[in-house]
């Protein structure tokens, strides 16, 4: 999720365990709901902010990295989105998220970049955040194959599925992804081009090779380094 940026006076915050849709559950029943979460490395705590007072107030959130927020009404897409893991940024409070695992085997682990998906159900706002340029498409019964790594998010009414991507050749040599997703149904796809793993990965070699060919980065890097 993303991280607080500022928020206006008459806003509460606390950390909770679990989102906050189901307020009345026990502490055994909010730790099974959160169990899968903690099963993928996600945090099964946190913060909710409140409005305590009668007038609108404002509190906005930064994401972790460049790139664009996308805002999406679920009451507007039956009241269900599925996203990357690291795409979702805040909802609007009573948002249930959950993790969404593919049917087959290893196929919500392996894909790529880390494919795993979380299920945001409700009525209200929530926010993803894509990296480089944001590609929205309408499905209307076609497949589409993406780049496990490219999938921001997509609608109720898409289903998915994993496959790998050319022999082991070209998945060696090619460069390309160990894994595509296949879409098929009728729904919006959210799509980046630039996800945050890639852009990461990208600045590190590009560094190493500046360091590795005297350049002038290379050389100030030497700088500061030593």
């Amino acid at each position: 999720g993303g991280a607080m940026n500022y928020m206006e006076d008459g806003i509460a915050f606390e950390t909770k365990m679990g989102d906050g849709s189901t307020p009345d559950q026990g502490f055994m029943g909010k730790l099974m709901a959160v169990g899968k979460r903690a099963l993928t490395g996600e945090s099964i705590f946190m913060t909710h902010f409140t409005n305590r007072v009668s007038g609108k107030k404002r509190v906005t959130f930064a994401a972790p990295y460049p790139g664009t927020v996308v805002p999406v009404d679920l009451s507007q897409h039956g009241g269900e989105l599925l996203c990357q893991k690291d795409a979702f940024l805040c909802a609007a409070m009573g948002t249930q998220l959950g993790i969404a695992f593919n049917k087959k085997l290893g196929a919500g682990f392996f894909g790529g970049e880390g494919f795993i998906l979380q299920r945001l159900n409700g009525d209200g706002m929530a926010f993803v955040h894509a990296g480089g340029t944001v590609v929205r498409k309408e499905l209307k019964g076609e497949k589409l194959f993406v780049d496990t790594g490219c999938l921001v998010a997509f609608t109720k009414g898409i289903n998915y599925d994993i496959q790998r991507a050319g022999n082991l050749k070209s998945m060696v040599f090619g460069g390309e992804g160990l894994f595509l997703a296949t879409l098929q149904g009728h729904g919006t796809v959210w799509l980046q081009s630039m996800p945050f793993a890639r852009l990461a990965q990208r600045i590190v070699s590009g560094y190493a090779s500046g360091r590795e060919q005297g350049s002038a980065l290379g050389g100030l890097g030497n700088l500061f380094g030593d």
